[in-house]
């Protein structure tokens, strides 16, 4: 069974829980709660050098970082692994695209402007340059979404795991999503899915056992 250290409130850790629902593959949680340093703490460094969640252990003591990788390893062989070749490189094509322009821009502003107290004011410099990108980044995904009703092989396939990760908060941090009419449809077919569950639905949680004897 895998073991998930995930934060409830990140797009990423979300986008992997996701993923295992839609999947129904079973794992044990543990929250780790990065705002606190859970990530940074010596036990979790030496799991994940980086210091980031999500986090999965595939087996014992072997461990998977950086939520698409984690993506796409769980997909393996599953309904949301595109079939062909081409169609694997233009999901990958779309995860690549998730990372370097949506989840730094939407991203960055939802975790600074809903999950950080005063986030806001400590961040006003970046906030116009993330909106802009941001906005270009969802214009992208709209051109798309106006011919094809997912991002590869004409499926729900883990590039669309990927986007919805923070493409469906982006309204919680000053995007409006108004314009956007053909992403507003995909995310209401991303929800439809059998098995899809939203950020707030907690899997049973265990927390990090350092963190939880300092308490």
């Amino acid at each position: 069974m895998y073991k998930l250290y995930s934060m409830q409130r990140s797009g990423n850790s979300y986008k992997v829980r996701l993923a295992l629902a839609l999947l129904n593959a079973p794992y044990r949680a543990i929250e780790i709660d990065i705002l606190r340093g859970e990530s940074r703490t010596p036990e979790f460094l030496a799991k994940n050098p980086s210091g980031q969640v999500p986090l999965l252990e595939v087996a014992e003591g072997r461990f998977l970082a950086e939520s698409n990788a984690i993506l796409w390893y769980v997909a393996g062989g599953t309904s949301l692994a595109p079939d062909t070749q081409i169609e694997r490189a233009e999901a990958l094509q779309w995860m690549f695209f998730e990372q370097h322009a949506l989840e730094p821009n939407i991203g960055a502003a939802y975790f600074w402007l809903s999950l950080v107290k005063g986030g806001r004011t400590l961040q006003t410099h970046a906030l116009e340059d993330w909106m802009e990108r941001g906005y270009a980044a969802l214009q992208v995904m709209e051109n798309h979404l106006k011919t094809n009703q997912y991002f590869a092989a004409g499926q729900l396939t883990v590039a669309d795991i990927a986007l919805y990760g923070y493409t469906h908060v982006a309204d919680r941090c000053d995007y409006d999503l108004a314009t956007f009419p053909a992403i507003r449809a995909w995310l209401r077919r991303v929800e439809q899915t059998s098995g899809f569950v939203d950020m707030e639905w907690r899997p049973e949680i265990e927390h990090s056992p350092g963190i939880a004897a300092e308490a």
